[in-house]
């Protein structure tokens, strides 16, 4: 992670990251097509490169990435993000250091409460309550935060004893990697606030897992910063925010483009996406989640964000990694 003023620009603002991400192995060839991708991601200018967290048809995690520490040289390598459940953090501690000294201290540690319910179930594995899942979550990134530094650890808690454990390999960055945890709701966000370095400011989903409209307004991301910030309280200053966006469109027609987006959404398109609020065209080209217009037209929208939000950690889904790649040029050391 670069550190200090060289991380902000004069005006005091994160200077902008931007995330790609690998998907799920669903061909033959899938966990080399995570290779060739990441590369891509390294010639294109990201930053950073991050492999999902599934158990279905879907290459290993830590395994992926030791093939990509020494597949790519400079792009720094995430996940995004690692189900808790999946794994004890004594285990977790273990394989991430190691991709660290392994990378040359490029980890980026990504870490959720575990969201898909079905996974959890194929596997006998306890899902747990909302609350549980929060509360094991805590204990974790609490253990984590000892062993990732190197450090003798000694825990005792609901779902976790660690006794004189010793963090191992030390990792090449210091004074560990650094922790990413991100989710939408107060109690993962106050959390985030409290253990993570990254947070990524995401939008909620029902309980049948589509994405909630009425999170992706500005105003609703706004508020969901604002309670990052009161948790955080003087650490705010030193938490990289990231988020994700969801769609990307590059047009020379903005309004029209929101227009047909809304028409889609009245249609039950895309399925996944809960029509829980009624929004207008502005309220489209406003939201963080959507990019709509020429690249010029994408990077002004993507300063105005980091400027009312302080939110500078772009991700972008793997189907438009190449679309988007002549932005970053445009904004790279802004």
């Amino acid at each position: 992670m670069t550190a200090g003023s060289l991380s902000h620009t004069a005006d005091g603002l994160r200077k902008f990251r931007f995330g790609a991400s690998g998907e799920g192995n669903k061909h033959e060839g899938g966990a080399r097509r995570f290779v060739r991708l990441a590369q891509t991601a390294e010639d294109y200018g990201y930053d950073t490169f991050a492999i999902p967290d599934h158990l279905g048809n879907q290459v290993g995690p830590f395994a992926a990435l030791g093939a990509l520490s020494q597949a790519t040289s400079s792009i720094r390598l995430a996940t995004s993000v690692l189900a808790n459940g999946f794994r004890h953090p004594a285990v977790l501690a273990k394989e991430a250091t190691t991709i660290d000294v392994l990378s040359g201290g490029r980890l980026e540690l990504g870490l959720g409460a575990g969201w898909l319910k079905a996974e959890y179930d194929a596997a006998g594995l306890d899902f747990g309550t909302p609350g549980e899942r929060v509360r094991r979550l805590d204990e974790a990134l609490t253990i984590l935060d000892g062993l990732l530094r190197g450090q003798s650890v000694d825990f005792d808690g609901e779902f976790y004893t660690v006794h004189g454990l010793e963090g191992s390999p030390r990792p090449r960055q210091g004074p560990r990697p650094p922790i990413a945890v991100g989710g939408g709701g107060p109690r993962i966000l106050a959390l985030a606030a409290k253990h993570a370095d990254i947070i990524s400011i995401a939008t909620r989903t029902t309980p049948d897992g589509r994405l909630r409209l009425s999170d992706m307004t500005f105003e609703r991301t706004c508020e969901r910063v604002d309670r990052v910030r009161q948790a955080a309280g003087e650490r705010f200053d030193e938490i990289e925010l990231n988020w994700t966006i969801a769609s990307i469109v590059v047009t020379e027609d903005r309004v029209g483009t929101a227009e047909m987006a809304l028409k889609a959404l009245a249609d039950g398109y895309p399925p996944n996406v809960a029509r829980d609020v009624e929004l207008t065209v502005d309220d489209l080209l406003a939201s963080p989640y959507l990019a709509f217009g020429t690249y010029q037209e994408i990077a002004e929208q993507l300063r105005r964000v980091r400027r009312e939000t302080s939110m500078s950690y772009v991700g972008i889904f793997p189907m438009q990694m190449d679309v988007f790649a002549p932005v970053i040029p445009l904004l790279r050391g802004e």
